[in-house]
């Protein structure tokens, strides 16, 4: 796959087959994204891959937790909630998957399932797990930076090996199920998480394709005639 069809063909996969990955496809995946360029070189994250009954536990833990009301434990600052275009934007991708999906806006149930599978990872068959060194917490913008990059590179080249993905940090909203169940060292900070596997593509919301900004919205060129 050319990178333009990939980078411009990628999109959020929420629904899997019951398929196992092969493991020997996700290393030449892995190998690939490890190619991410980082701050001074030093390449400061890990990956905790998971599957099996590993991860049903972490499943079953992080769901069970949430649904008992215990407050989301992650191990870098929240967020918060979005405001102004930052959540016009997250309303409107909620919308499209809603619309998608056929969920009504007054189907508490379903609307509740639907969040719900995002703390199960969406069912998928493998999560990878992201983390980075912890002694460099005090600079961790920089360390999320560089995350960042390789993640990208982790969703891009599985896109162009037919894997689908998505980049979840519900699934690891409560670090402590996740850190004990895959055995993640106490020197590591974990950030996120990536759902992985092949997509079911009767599942409706993997249809969904984001709208991006212009890039007259997005860039501004000083010094160009």
């Amino acid at each position: 796959m050319e990178l333009d069809e990939a980078m411009m063909g990628r999109r959020s996969i929420r629904g899997y087959l019951d398929k196992p990955v092969p493991r020997a496809l996700i290393e030449e995946v892995i190998a690939l994204a490890n190619r991410a360029p980082s701050s001074m070189n030093t390449q400061p994250w890990h990956m905790h891959v998971l599957t099996g009954e590993v991860l049903d536990r972490v499943r079953a833990g992080n769901s069970e937790r949430m649904l008992a009301g215990i407050p989301p434990q992650r191990e870098i600052p929240d967020h918060g909630a979005y405001a102004g275009v930052h959540r016009d934007r997250q309303v409107e991708i909620a919308k499209q998957l809603f619309g998608a999906m056929g969920i009504e806006r007054d189907d508490k149930a379903r609307r509740q399932d639907w969040v719900m599978r995002g703390f199960r990872q969406f069912d998928a068959p493998v999560s990878i797990v992201m983390t980075y060194d912890r002694d460099l917490q005090d600079n961790g913008t920089i360390a999320h930076f560089d995350l960042g990059a390789v993640t990208f590179g982790l969703v891009l080249a599985a896109w162009s090996r037919g894997l689908g993905a998505v980049i979840n940090g519900q699934g690891i909203m409560q670090s402590p199920v996740v850190r004990q169940e895959a055995g993640i060292p106490d020197d590591q900070v974990i950030l996120t998480c990536v759902a992985l596997g092949w997509p079911d593509e009767s599942f409706a919301a993997n249809s969904v394709v984001s709208r991006r900004r212009p890039v007259e919205d997005v860039a501004r060129f000083v010094g160009w005639d």
